[in-house]
């Protein structure tokens, strides 16, 4: 799966990708830009989002991701 990326050293925090594809990118708590974790990524509004952005740093990273289950408990007593 293509996941799209972000740059974090070369990212100025414009806020242009949350504008044009707040489904996939958010400003986080501590004013970062982060990429959320879905089954897939609407290529079209990935797409708008890395023309749009104007320190050019936003890329596609084509490597598999598992998706991560964030509501799984782990079994503590077995570590």
């Amino acid at each position: 799966m293509k996941k799209p990326e972000i740059e974090l050293s070369d990212c100025i925090r414009c806020g242009v990708c949350v504008e044009v594809c707040p489904e996939v990118f958010v400003m986080n708590d501590v004013g970062f830009i982060q990429v959320e974790d879905l089954d897939s990524y609407p290529e079209e509004s990935v797409e708008e989002a890395i023309k749009n952005c104007p320190s050019d740093c936003i890329y596609w990273n084509q490597d598999e991701y598992p998706k991560v289950d964030h509501n799984t408990e782990t079994d503590e007593t077995n570590i």
